[in-house]
């Protein structure tokens, strides 16, 4: 049960950050110059109400330098980075390994 959701919520990170490339691949060509658009601006423009929270979250339920180092770089990075990252991570978590002695074995 754990498998599935860890390989949904991955096909969904994916998702995501297909359609965040193809916006900045769009805006790409728009400009003539290589757009990139930062995790906290998208995710700003998607639910602006959400970011507080989750850093009220972390400063409270962490600690405050876990927000300042480490989600400010994370949030600064390409969102669609960042995106096929945790896709990817998720999947790794999620991946069931072939038996060693193969497929008729018990």
């Amino acid at each position: 049960m754990i498998r599935f959701v860890l390989r949904t919520l991955s096909v969904v990170a994916l998702v995501i950050a297909v359609m965040a490339g193809v916006i900045d691949a769009i805006q790409s060509v728009a400009a003539t110059e290589p757009v990139l658009t930062p995790l906290a601006v998208a995710w700003s423009t998607v639910s602006p109400g959400t970011i507080a929270l989750v850093a009220d979250g972390i400063m409270h339920n962490l600690h405050p330098l876990a927000w300042d180092p480490a989600a400010i770089w994370v949030l600064s990075q390409p969102a669609f980075a960042v995106m096929l990252a945790l896709s990817l991570a998720l999947w790794i978590c999620a991946y069931k390994r072939p038996p060693v002695a193969g497929r008729f074995t018990a």
